[in-house]
């Protein structure tokens, strides 16, 4: 009976191609048909009725262990061939109760208070500092760069992010800046160093706390920059900019009303904020199951009409949207490059098992950007219609100065 539902399942969803699958016996069946073809080998039998349950979390978890095999172990072009064809088809009937019912467990699943919200954030942020100095940039930028130009390097990109989103805080010099999210630090010292900004960076990771405290202090910035360890909604004072760059993914649905009342709340009448995003195209969903459990507990990337409703709830303006298309395919496949060539490193520092983990996880993300629905949101809000310019024509000026700066930073 699993084998037939499997080959409805497999049927329905290749559209485009062919998939050829050899089970555990031996067999070997083909799905679909024409360019491309792919190849993979289900080496554990009790696999196809994983997959008949949730079908992502139990590939992923099968690459890891070794026993779902891709022709020539190519990763990228199985996600390649895989994401659209299961974007354009969806679920098939029988599976469709099963993700009702996740689509209406999430938010219980999200709900996230402030001690929970911490042990997400350990899950992810607090593994081995050593660990993301084998992929990010310099400046650790663990989120989508900008690549104002097409042959800029990673952390030319990284670097022109952070300028990108400085300008669209029209930041002034002593202006009090909250950094939602702070990370390693490097938005909060850029702001601080470029700008004569005073900001407060928070986060809950203890691995990058540490880290944004001693960056602070070897740039000479700890007069001006306050890295704390704590959940936003603990911070009592209000601010002339707000900017949180990858961190509202965390946040979770149930959360969304409390977060945008905490920026109109802590945000001075003429403020301005800056969230940036990962989001999706097309109406709410449910996360992908595999990337909840291994990569981030809690995690949801919202529908852009989830934040806006939001937004709308707590009484603020959308001053401008900008959506970044294909910027974090990119930077995945700088991160990736950059992982491989030191997996021996990852490897030492913990295991082969991490490592197949690490690379399901940036070709998936890189691929669900590129051909799927994934991109980033960068959403900047007020509370009046005068809190930004009417143009973007701010964002732009002086692009030869950009560029030169752009590049000298990244050289440091």
């Amino acid at each position: 009976m699993r084998s037939v539902f499997l080959d409805h399942l497999l049927s329905h969803i290749v559209q485009v191609g062919t998939l050829r699958v050899t089970f555990a016996d031996g067999r070997t069946k083909r799905y679909g048909q024409g360019e491309p073809e792919l190849g993979v080998t289900v080496k554990d039998p009790r696999l196809p009725g994983r997959i008949l349950r949730s079908p992502n979390l139990a590939v992923g978890e099968a690459y890891m262990d070794g026993t779902f095999e891709v022709e020539n172990d190519d990763l990228r072009a199985f996600f390649d061939f895989m994401i659209p064809n299961i974007n354009r088809a969806g679920a098939p009937w029988f599976q469709r109760p099963l993700d009702l019912g996740r689509m209406m467990a999430r938010r219980f699943r999200q709900f996230a208070p402030v001690g929970k919200a911490q042990a997400n954030v350990a899950h992810h942020y607090d593994l081995s500092g050593e660990l993301y100095d084998l992929f990010l940039d310099a400046d650790r930028q663990y989120s989508c760069a900008y690549f104002a130009r097409e042959d800029m390097t990673l952390d030319e990109a990284q670097e022109a992010k952070k300028q990108h989103i400085a300008k669209k805080l029209l930041i002034e010099p002593g202006m009090r800046v909250l950094d939602i999210g702070c990370g390693w630090g490097g938005m909060a010292l850029t702001l601080a160093r470029d700008y004569g900004a005073k900001v407060v960076g928070v986060t809950l990771s203890r691995e990058q706390h540490a880290v944004a405290v001693r960056r602070a202090e070897e740039a000479g910035l700890s007069d001006r920059v306050e890295f704390r360890l704590t959940d936003y909604r603990q911070v009592p004072e209000s601010f002339d900019r707000i900017v949180s760059v990858g961190m509202f993914e965390h946040v979770g649905v149930p959360h969304y009303d409390e977060y945008f009342r905490f920026v109109r709340d802590h945000l001075s009448d003429d403020g301005l904020a800056l969230i940036h995003s990962i989001g999706h195209v097309g109406p709410p969903n449910e996360s992908d199951p595999w990337i909840v459990k291994y990569i981030f507990p809690g995690g949801y990337t919202p529908a852009l009409s989830e934040m806006q409703r939001a937004v709308d709830r707590a009484e603020l303006v959308s001053t401008d949207i900008e959506v970044l298309r294909l910027h974090y395919a990119k930077t995945l496949g700088h991160w990736y490059e950059r992982f491989m060539a030191n997996e021996d490193k990852a490897r030492a520092l913990y295991d082969e098992r991490f490592v197949r983990m690490w690379r399901y996880y940036l070709l998936s993300m890189e691929a669900s950007f590129r051909v799927g629905t994934l991109l980033v949101y960068q959403v900047q809000i007020g509370k009046h219609m005068t809190a930004a310019p009417i143009t973007r024509d701010y964002l732009y000026r002086d692009a030869a100065h950009d560029r030169a700066h752009t590049h000298a930073k990244a050289a440091e």
